[in-house]
């Protein structure tokens, strides 16, 4: 893969495709980002190509999924104008692709990539306009990495392209936790359904000394087994999965450990009355919500003392107070862990800003599609094409 040291951008008009798809909240035009890590992740980039004589930094992000449509509440002028703030310039918002039209400025922002509904098509002829902006490009963007896009894909082969510092962190940090991982290697994989995660379970199958389960998707392993599920989220497509990988860990030697104890609730709801369970056979008209601390004690225990830790998914739901311990107790113990700990965005990001330990991990990715993606061993377009 192309980096920044193989690309001159000395005096050059730099094309960037950055991950600026953050989360806002209020209604237009008065909308405020409410977590701009993802512009603060693209910083150390955009800061090294103003350092490497860069004449000027041309900047492409989406933003939601308007399909081609001008939304008003999509726009990118909330992340324009925090931008400005963490790099110290102006950064203007371009009203359109016309070059005529391209405000003046050290550092200018396309407006939305996907309000142009040849974007996701990764249409050429939007890559062409893209492209008529800038002498070379620099795609810093890993959470659109799995998607072929024109502002990913296509524009990369019509300029001299290269991987921005983040992207290029995120390709060798997972890579590496796969090829060259410190032993014990320990993966803890929770979420609602198993088909969804199945491709990194295989993945550690092969690689993982421990593999821990958690949130709803232990429940299709748990019916595979034979055991009572009671009202509890069962994704019925992940019972044969799981029993497969339960077979698979078997013949392999990777332990795949399973909670012991769960939380359990009437309903979804902060409000429904806990039940303590010590044991995994949930009864009718209860749902596990968490798992329980003699699991959460053992999950611990296996990631404190791991050389490397991968963790994808919560626990439980820990957006919901009564069901949080269990996904808070695995939290601490990856923040604790003195061996390399990657976490794989998304809930799991969510649960460690929640918890406030997110500065306490060695990589927390940026893209959680793309992360997945990556550890199952699938090609990402916007990482092949600067190959």
């Amino acid at each position: 893969m192309r980096t920044l040291d193989d690309l001159d951008v000395d005096g050059k008009r730099v094309l960037v495709r950055v991950d600026f798809n953050v989360p806002l909240a209020g209604d237009a035009p008065d909308r405020t980002i409410t977590d701009d890590a993802r512009i603060r992740g693209a910083l150390p980039t955009l800061e090294a190509l103003r350092e490497r004589g860069a004449a000027r930094l041309i900047l492409m992000a989406h933003l939601g999924r308007p399909k081609g449509q001008r939304d008003p509440a999509l726009s990118l002028a909330p992340v324009a104008a925090r931008l400005s703030e963490l790099l110290g310039t102006d950064v203007a918002l371009a009203p359109s692709l016309d070059p005529a039209q391209l405000p003046d400025g050290e550092v200018v922002m396309l407006e939305n990539v996907r309000y142009e509904p040849g974007e996701t098509k990764d249409d050429p002829e939007l890559a062409a306009r893209y492209a008529a902006l800038a002498d070379v490009y620099v795609d810093d963007a890993f959470g659109a990495a799995h998607r072929a896009h024109a502002s990913n894909h296509a524009v990369a082969q019509l300029l001299p392209s290269a991987a921005g510092l983040l992207l290029q962190r995120e390709v060798q940090t997972l890579t590496g936790i796969l090829e060259t991982p410190a032993k014990p290697l320990v993966a803890i994989v929770g979420g609602a359904k198993v088909t969804d995660k199945i491709g990194v379970i295989d993945a550690f199958l092969d690689r993982a000394d421990a593999i821990l389960i958690g949130g709803a998707m232990c429940f299709p392993f748990f019916k595979a087994q034979g055991h009572g599920v009671g009202a509890s989220l069962c994704e019925e497509d992940g019972v044969p999965v799981a029993a497969r990988a339960l077979e698979d860990a078997a013949a392999k030697g990777c332990r795949l450990l399973l909670p012991r104890d769960l939380v359990l609730g009437e309903a979804f709801s902060a409000d429904t009355p806990v039940t303590a369970l010590d044991g995994i056979d949930v009864p009718e008209g209860l749902m596990g919500l968490d798992i329980g601390p003699r699991t959460a004690e053992g999950y611990a225990a296996e990631i404190v003392s791991a050389g490397t830790v991968f963790w994808n998914g919560p626990m439980g739901a820990f957006e919901l107070e009564p069901f949080a311990a269990g996904t808070k107790a695995v939290a601490q113990a990856v923040a604790a862990c003195e061996g390399t700990t990657v976490v794989g965005g998304g809930d799991s990001a969510a649960a460690l800003a929640q918890f406030g330990l997110e500065s306490r991990v060695t990589h927390l990715s940026t893209g959680g599609g793309a992360s997945l993606e990556l550890i199952e061993g699938k090609t990402l377009p916007g990482v092949e094409i600067l190959s």
